[in-house]
Order: C-alpha cells, then structure tokens, then sequence
C-alpha cells in the first residue's frame, strides 16, 4: 500500500512515516519501480507496538534500540525482554503515583462537597 493507505491505517502522517524510516525505525520500507513507498499490511502492526511503547511514556531513544535490537533478530530476544520489564516497572510504578493523585483530588472534591455544597 502507499504512504497515503498506510498513513490511514496506522493514524500517523505521511511525513511522521518518512521520519520513522529515515531514523530507522521501518526498516523493511520497499520501494516500487517509480521509487515511491511501498508499505506491507504487517508493518501496521509494528507500528502499532512503537505507538504503545510511546504512549506509555518510553523514550525515542528507547525505543530505536529497541527497533535495532529487533533487526537482529531473535538473538536479542533477552535484551528485548529486559528493556520491556524495566519499561513495565516504570509504568507501573507512574500508574501507582497518578493512583495517588487520583485519591487525592478525590478527597478534595470530598471536602468542597461537604463544606460547601448548597
């Protein structure tokens, strides 16, 4: 599919896709005769996996090791494992700071609605 088909598919501009192949994150872009992108249905899901890890807050840099660890091959499959378990401590334990955060803007909601609530 084009860059335009895949952009659809993965919610990601075209120049967002040009920059990820660019810096090495799509590394099995292929081209047609006419030189213009030509993007595999299974690259959606790749992609998919680089939206979650950033969305969970892991960095760009991170994340290209990650993609260059994962271009080796299975090899890495350990390193891989580590760099995904210490991004899960991470998350977990921000989950458990925003929790607090959350109990507390509770409890002060709690407090305006029982002093001043008409």
């Amino acid at each position: 599919m084009n860059i335009g088909q895949f952009a659809a598919l993965t919610g990601l501009s075209a120049h967002t896709l040009r920059y990820y192949e660019k810096i090495g994150l799509l590394r099995s872009v292929v081209r047609n005769v006419s030189g213009h992108r030509n993007y595999a249905a299974k690259e959606a899901e790749w992609i998919g996996f680089i939206n979650r890890l950033k969305e969970t807050g892991m960095p760009l840099k991170q994340i290209l090791t990650y993609a260059e660890l994962r271009a080796q091959g299975d090899t890495t499959a350990g390193e891989r494992q580590q760099l995904l378990e210490q991004h899960a401590a991470q998350l977990a334990e921000r989950i458990r700071q925003e929790q607090a955060h959350l109990i507390a803007l509770e409890q002060k909601i709690r407090y305006y609605q029982t002093h001043f609530s008409d």
